[in-house]
């Protein structure tokens, strides 16, 4: 299980689908939200959780594509699904694989960009806690997305259809947490609706996603 998690690391970083693309967008757009809205720093204080999250959304979502559809290409994806570990625990760790080299960076470097939004001093840590709490679902969702387009010509545009519906309530309850603790208010509940998505998504997904692709392998 390790080795296949390192595997996957390896072919992130070498293919270019993981760590620097995301990265780069997530930059990008936050980047250029001040020169959109203008300089005003209570508005974009205000907009500040939104726009983060919006961007960590759509990093995540540029790289999914190349979650499995590298191991399709080149026909790994048929030995790792005769292979005696179960298919659900090959598809959780490319989808730890993906949040690793994706959406843990975006976690990183999101205090920083906080400080171009003019984000509220209270509202750095319970950023970060939300998206520690909520990304994991994006990879997770992103992962069963991936297993549903994968061998289609030119999926990219229909994993996006499909999956961005499904990340309404994770942005939903992971910018509300964060508006919240910027503005000094309570967060319990945003969290724990936002900590009851990724949990169900973990415990579910998982085996969506391995069914999925037995159907398409077969």
């Amino acid at each position: 299980m390790i080795a296949l998690l390192f595997r996957d690391l390896q072919l992130a970083f070498r293919a270019g689908g993981g760590f620097g693309l995301g990265l780069a967008f997530f930059l990008i757009v936050v980047v250029l939200v001040p020169f959109a809205v203008g300089p005003q720093s209570e508005l974009l204080a205000r907009i500040a959780p939104g726009v983060l999250w919006i961007g960590a959304l759509l990093a995540c979502l540029l790289s999914l594509d190349r979650v499995l559809a590298l191991d399709w290409e080149d026909g790994s994806l048929d030995l790792l699904a005769t292979a005696p570990l179960p298919l659900e625990a090959i598809v959780t760790m490319k989808s730890c694989a993906h949040w690793i080299t994706t959406a843990l960076p975006l976690v990183v470097i999101s205090p920083l960009l906080g400080v171009l939004l003019h984000l509220p001093g209270a509202g750095y840590l319970w950023l970060v806690i939300s998206l520690l709490l909520g990304t994991p679902a994006l990879s997770v969702i992103g992962t069963f997305g991936a297993a549903l387009t994968v061998g289609l010509k030119r999926g990219g545009l229909l994993l996006s259809l499909l999956v961005l519906p499904l990340y309404v309530p994770t942005l939903i309850f992971g910018a509300e947490v964060a508006r919240r603790g910027a503005a000094g208010l309570a967060v319990e509940t945003p969290l724990l609706m936002l900590a009851g998505i990724s949990a169900a998504s973990l415990a579910v997904l998982p085996f969506a996603s391995a069914a999925v692709l037995r159907i398409n392998l077969r």
